[in-house]
C-alpha cells in the first residue's frame, strides 16, 4: 500500500486561509530546534518562537506543503525567514486563539523535531494505570 501525504500541510494551509478570510491575524508557533529553521533566535523563548504571518506583516510570502518562507522586520531589520513544515507546532488567530496544534504523526514521515521517545517509555509499554478507589469530588463555591 502506498503511503499517504502528510496531513499537517493541508491543515495548516486551510487554517491560514480561513483566518485571512475572517480578517484575523494568523500566527505560527515554531520549534526552533529543527536544523533548517531560519528565524531570529534572539526572539525565541524555550526553543520556540511565535511569528505573525498576516499579509500586512510579511513580504515575499510562500506557504506550500514543504515550507513556509517570508521576509519580515525584526527590530527594524528585514530578515528572510525559512521554516520547514515539520517544525511548525501550531497555527492560531491572535484575536481569539482559534487554531490547531499539530501532533508529530501529522508530519507523515516521522521527521518532526523531537518526535523521539520523550519520556523514555517505548511504544510497546503499557499505558499508565489509573488510580484505584472512588473518585474524590468536591463542591467548589
Amino acid at each position: 500500500m502506498a503511503s499517504s501525504s502528510p496531513l499537517q500541510p493541508y491543515l495548516l494551509i486551510a487554517y491560514y486561509e480561513w483566518m485571512i478570510d475572517n480578517g484575523w491575524t494568523p500566527q505560527v508557533l515554531v520549534d526552533c530546534s529543527h536544523n533548517e529553521v531560519n528565524v531570529p533566535q534572539q526572539f525565541a523563548n524555550d526553543g520556540k518562537i511565535v511569528l505573525n504571518i498576516a499579509p500586512e506583516a510579511v513580504a515575499n510570502f510562500e506557504l506550500n506543503h514543504d515550507f513556509l518562507s517570508f521576509s519580515a522586520r525584526f527590530s527594524g531589520k528585514s530578515l528572510d525567514i525559512y521554516i520547514p513544515m515539520n517544525s511548525i507546532v501550531a497555527i492560531y488567530a491572535r484575536e481569539n486563539d482559534q487554531g490547531i496544534m499539530f501532533s508529530p504523526n501529522m508530519y507523515g514521515d516521522g521527521s518532526a523535531p523531537n518526535s523521539g521517545d520523550v519520556d523514555g517509555d517505548g511504544p510497546d509499554d503499557d499505558p499508565p494505570t489509573p488510580p484505584k478507589g472512588r473518585p474524590n469530588l468536591k463542591v467548589v463555591k
